[in-house]
């Protein structure tokens, strides 16, 4: 037994269990992939790395996490958010020490891809579930929550748009009683980040008076100094998809924008190699399942290895990282992680399996130690060798999962792969359901000529009218931000809208206020405000008075 990074792990591997000829395995093709792949990882560390730029807007967020402000930062589907969160996460740690940052997200597979956790297992919640006096109850009578909350300088949670205004306000509440201070968050500093236009909460049943997103939180606005919306976006470079993106992301569309989509929608059966997203998991299931036993190979079946206490390994299952991985030659695959970045070995790199070969470095316990060779579609051929998936608790990892970083890639779900960048899709969006799924699916591709529909319909495109008032406050200094480039940022100290339609969102320096006949209605439904009221308070705005 040894320790690693003061937590103590077995030297456990993957369960490999193979039905397979090793006749497969001698050919000189697979062999030359596997030095050529071996010699690849050895010298992935020698490989100078380009000096990374940032944008004058990044460079401005970092100068706020610099001065010691309470951040959101949001932006469209590819503005880099994940990138400077994992920039910022590093200078906070530099800054208050590891112990002292607790990295957070509101699923596993986000709080994987950040190396941290849950927001409900850090917070010591269970589900949550309750009212705020015995979830305060619940934290106070475990020892390590409370340890965990004390200790806390900066609290960072990604991923905010799926974190719902109850649970936001709960977790504020908590914070005050366990630190025993009046201070907003009891003292702790908030890094937050997320699109809201993008997945919503789930709820098991709908209720309209119930506060569904964090922005509706009561503690919201005085949780943060500055409120910053990213708007480069590095992931699409043609304007006619980003133009296209950014109406479907408001829920909008004009004619030349479904023009463009119908001519993406596909009357035949795609190419079976570009990956297909669905909203529905076992559409996914189905695809893949039917896929793998069309091909007459045999299998090879890799189970993970996890290590850790219960509580943690549990949401290890909850990440990107299947328990049971299936291959066979010819399988489709996708990368769940970076492996070299300079070479394209990508988060949402595609490929396809062309043998195995023995694991020459025993990372692989079992008789035949056998690793899958890839040949991606840029043309290149690697050995995937296992990884190491991690929930931290602050600067100490918990709990550990080893698997191979790939995923069977004739589908995938929407949900899954939200923060992934693809070359080519075919999304089937016949059972597409609720606010931003549409945007999220299309928003994966990097380009028109990787774009392919079916089941497209104009009524898919929905984005929630709440979102749609939240984001008016980052509506762009008209030119001037898109001349220089820089974010759009609501400051805490200019910025005191309560999120209703009222005389308190007006901007003081006469900027034009963007306002959608959407909104307008739904809020006149919620008799949030009347139309006189409307009238009077909005309609200089939207003549630029």
């Amino acid at each position: 037994m040894r320790k690693i990074m003061g937590m103590k792990f077995f030297a456990n591997a993957i369960s490999v269990y193979r039905n397979y000829s090793s006749k497969s395995f001698s050919n000189s093709s697979v062999r030359e992939g596997y030095r050529s792949g071996n010699k690849n990882k050895k010298n992935n560390s020698k490989t100078p790395k380009a000096r990374f730029k940032w944008t004058d807007e990044q460079s401005k967020v970092l100068d706020h996490v610099r001065s010691g402000r309470s951040l959101f930062i949001t932006g469209s589907a590819g503005t880099g958010k994940t990138v400077l969160l994992k920039h910022i996460i590093k200078l906070l740690k530099q800054t208050y020490g590891k112990s002292r940052v607790f990295v957070t997200a509101s699923t596993g597979i986000a709080a994987c891809a950040i190396r941290g956790q849950t927001l409900h297992s850090f917070a010591g919640i269970g589900i949550g579930d309750g009212d705020r006096e015995m979830l305060v109850n619940r934290v106070i009578n475990d020892k390590k929550a409370c340890i965990r909350w004390n200790k806390a300088q900066v609290l960072v949670i990604d991923e905010i748009s799926l974190v719902e205004a109850n649970l936001f306000d709960n977790l504020e509440y908590i914070a005050k009683a366990v630190r025993d201070s009046d201070k907003v968050w009891g003292g702790i500093r908030l890094v937050v980040s997320g699109d809201f236009f993008q997945l919503p909460p789930i709820f098991k049943q709908q209720d309209p008076s119930r506060k569904e997103f964090a922005f509706e939180a009561d503690c919201w606005d005085s949780s943060f100094d500055i409120q910053v919306e990213l708007s480069k976006i590095f992931r699409q470079s043609e304007d006619r998809l980003i133009k296209l993106l950014q109406g479907i992301r408001r829920g909008n569309s004009d004619p030349e924008d479904l023009q463009i989509l119908e001519q993406s929608c596909s009357v035949s059966e795609p190419d079976p190699s570009v990956v297909r997203l669905y909203p529905r998991i076992d559409d996914v299931n189905k695809v893949n399942e039917e896929r793998m036993k069309a091909l007459s190979e045999e299998k090879v079946i890799y189970e993970a290895s996890d290590e850790g206490e219960k509580p943690w390994r549990r949401q290890l299952a909850l990440g990107l990282a299947p328990n049971k991985l299936v291959l066979c030659k010819g399988a489709r695959v996708m990368l769940i992680k970076n492996l070299n970045v300079w070479r394209g070995f990508v988060n949402g790199a595609t490929g396809t399996v062309t043998g195995f070969t023995k694991d020459g470095n025993g990372t692989i316990l079992t008789p035949d130690n056998l690793l899958p060779v890839v040949e991606f579609d840029s043309g290149r051929e690697i050995v995937i060798e296992p990884e190491k998936w991690y929930v931290m608790e602050g600067s100490s990892p918990v709990a550990r999962r080893l698997q191979l970083p790939l995923v069977l890639a004739w589908a995938i779900s929407i949900h899954k792969c939200q923060g992934m960048s693809l070359d080519h899709i075919h999304t089937d969006l016949s059972r597409a359901f609720g606010c931003g799924m549409v945007y999220v699916a299309l928003s994966r591709v990097r380009s028109l000529d990787g774009l392919h529909l079916s089941g497209f319909s104009p009524s898919k495109i929905k984005a929630h009218p709440k979102v749609l008032q939240f984001y008016s406050r980052f509506a762009p200094e008209q030119e001037k931000e898109k001349e220089d480039g820089h974010g759009v940022v609501a400051d805490k100290k200019e910025d005191t809208s309560n999120n209703s339609l009222s005389d308190s969102d007006r901007t003081s320096d006469g900027k034009t206020y963007q306002f959608s006949l959407k909104e307008f209605l739904f809020s006149l439904e919620q008799k949030k405000f009347s139309l006189k009221d409307f009238l009077s308070s909005h309609l200089s705005r939207l003549r630029g008075k």
